[in-house]
């Protein structure tokens, strides 16, 4: 038993605290497939050179917006959670690919749950956004701000791809899932946790065309400019999620050998394999979905969580460890005491309408929008950047845009 545990547990008459158990959890994945054969009509590629290189096979594309898929896994987890929206009193929507900037999505979200008495927050870092989502309500159950919420890690990437990019199109895919977090005074949920994020790094993974230094510049939205340096985003992840890994195995008074189940961002499989070593979890305490879903960003943890639910690899009691890492560059991880419940207590007729189109169909459909490709390439790369030194213009200088 951790020091931490056995000190709280001998003082008498302590008071007691409040933890976030998480008691639901859904997930939506869009049933359109994109597998490898498919990229590799358009690019050149091929199920060798992808798999080899990222142990990814195929993907899943969606046919309806972020808010939708995120509407399905989180009505799956109120459903498992027996919890009804109107008792949900805080929605949280982890993104980096959002429907709407303003209306904020979460409101999007709440307003098809039914979740009239909830407060509706966004949070963006992107591949990391649920796990801060979770970060900030635990925080907010624990300090009685909220009794329970529901966070959902969501992602929409496709129709933001630059698919003529062999290098970042093989990568991603699309796909959405939620937990409920309830208050309770069991030892359960998150019992320690390490955020950070290096910002120097910025600049090496960047899509150009999300955000608002893109507009007025002649950039049609959906065209987009992916900077990712794949060797240096490899070293930073593997450090930053290894750095968190270890700090938060310290604080809780665990060791390595005691976590039940790693559950990390699925971004590509070396990644999670270097960190696995590194943590000292061996690969076989270590849940994979990379293989067939690819990089979701923001959902591919929760999905995963929820995968390894349904195949009956969360005991009651679990220890679970969530590494993960996303742009900006953020980093993290989690360390979870999952409770006694591993099944649902209810399920939900909610579910997606069928797609119109198969995945590659879809893929073309977006290629041909986007044509000629690198219209936009001007506008996406003279935009201001935060880490670029600005100088203003003179008054009644002409801008870069008008010259």
């Amino acid at each position: 038993m951790p020091q931490s545990d056995a000190a709280a547990r001998a003082v008498p008459g302590a008071p007691s605290m409040t933890y976030a158990a998480i008691t639901g959890w859904g997930k939506c994945m869009p049933p359109s497939v994109l597998s490898n054969a498919d990229l590799a009509t358009f690019l050149d590629t091929d199920d060798e050179w992808i798999t080899t290189r990222t142990g990814i096979r195929e993907r899943r594309i969606s046919h309806v917006s972020g808010i939708s898929m995120a509407h399905v896994a989180c009505a799956r987890a109120l459903a498992c959670a027996g919890l009804e929206p109107a008792d949900v009193d805080l929605v949280i929507y982890g993104s980096c690919s959002n429907d709407e900037a303003v209306p904020n999505s979460a409101s999007g979200l709440q307003l098809k749950l039914g979740a009239t008495n909830a407060a509706a927050m966004d949070v963006n870092t992107a591949c990391t956004s649920f796990l801060y989502g979770l970060s900030t309500a635990t925080a907010m159950i624990r300090t009685g701000v909220v009794r329970n919420a529901v966070v959902v890690g969501v992602e929409l990437i496709s129709p933001f791809m630059d698919w003529m990019n062999r290098g970042v199109a093989v990568l991603f895919g699309d796909g959405a899932a939620a937990v409920v977090l309830q208050a309770t005074e069991q030892k359960e949920g998150v019992l320690a946790q390490k955020l950070g994020c290096y910002a120097d790094a910025r600049g090496i993974l960047r899509v150009r065309g999300m955000g608002t230094t893109y507009a007025n510049r002649g950039v049609a939205l959906g065209d987009t400019i992916w900077d990712f340096d794949g060797q240096e985003i490899f070293k930073r992840a593997v450090h930053g999620m290894t750095t968190a890994s270890h700090d938060v195995l310290a604080k809780s008074g665990y060791r390595a050998d005691e976590i039940d189940l790693v559950v990390p961002h699925q971004a590509n499989l070396r990644i999670i394999e270097f960190v696995a070593k590194r943590v000292g979890a061996p690969m076989e305490r270590v849940f994979l979905t990379v293989q067939k879903y690819g990089n979701m960003s923001a959902a591919t943890v929760p999905v995963a969580l929820v995968e390894a639910l349904e195949q009956g690899r969360v005991q009651p009691g679990a220890l679970i460890l969530t590494p993960a890492f996303g742009g900006g560059l953020t980093w993290c991880s989690h360390l979870i005491r999952w409770g006694k419940r591993t099944t649902p207590i209810g399920t939900t007729e909610v579910d997606l309408p069928p797609p119109r189109q198969t995945a590659l169909e879809r893929i073309r459909e977006l290629i041909a929008l986007k044509e000629p490709h690198g219209r936009s390439n001007s506008g996406l790369m003279s935009a201001e950047l935060a880490e670029v030194p600005q100088s203003e213009p003179a008054p009644g200088a002409p801008s870069s845009l008008a010259a």
